[in-house]
């Protein structure tokens, strides 16, 4: 038991000490901030600029962090927006694509142009010049100038 006594009053001083020095150091402090108040302006006081820097340097991690989150949220949105316009855009030429009249129009007058041709063709070496277009049926002209050239 010598020995735990011991042990406790190496601490009981210890803590005494240290009780000691930080009381010091807030008189310190105290007579610090006294002075300063009495020989500086309010806002050139080194203590309280001192305690402002420190705020603003916390102030700029939180606002760098809250920029990389702000960052990262506008790319989202933007890749988002992207897509979706890109999206809607290719859905409506989609739609769009058969009501275009210079491809779909050009298309069928090509084809109409190239059955008209054929059936000139097919008049002309049946030896059939009548111009009834309306009851006149391709296959049978067709089917006529086959058996014709057997």
């Amino acid at each position: 038991m010598g020995r735990s006594s011991e042990h406790h009053e190496a601490t009981d001083g210890l803590v005494k000490l240290l009780t000691r020095a930080n009381h010091d150091l807030t008189v310190v402090q105290n007579r610090l901030e006294r002075e300063f108040q009495q020989i500086y302006p309010e806002n050139a006081n080194p203590m309280k600029l001192v305690y402002r820097i420190k705020k603003i340097q916390e102030d700029l991690l939180a606002l760098k962090e809250q920029c990389r989150e702000l960052l990262s949220a506008k790319q989202d949105l933007i890749d988002e927006a992207r897509t979706v316009l890109v999206g809607n855009r290719n859905a409506l030429q989609r739609m769009q694509a058969p009501l275009d009249g210079d491809s779909s129009d050009s298309a069928f007058t090509n084809f109409n142009q190239i059955i008209d041709e054929w059936t000139v063709q097919v008049r002309s070496g049946t030896g059939d010049d009548t111009h009834d277009s309306g009851s006149e049926n391709v296959n049978k002209l067709l089917f006529s100038a086959i058996f014709q050239s057997n």
